[in-house]
């Protein structure tokens, strides 16, 4: 698992980025991929673990965990 904090969240369009902690490029995270009961959301600079995988476009975040 990879960790790491989340750089923008626009709970609006349920997507941001999160900036990871060995210095890797900023993964894309949805909504989705939050692993939490009810509303899933996440705040600026908040820390996160989470798995990388490859999207359409780019890294993305998978079963991102709030630390």
């Amino acid at each position: 698992m990879a960790t790491g904090t989340v750089k923008s969240f626009n709970p609006d369009k349920g997507y941001g980025y999160i900036s990871q902690d060995d210095g890797g490029a900023d993964v894309f995270v949805h909504f989705s991929a939050i692993q939490t009961n009810g509303y899933r959301s996440l705040e600026e600079n908040q820390r996160v673990e989470f798995e990388v995988s490859q999207g359409q476009k780019g890294p993305q975040a998978e079963m991102v965990r709030i630390l």
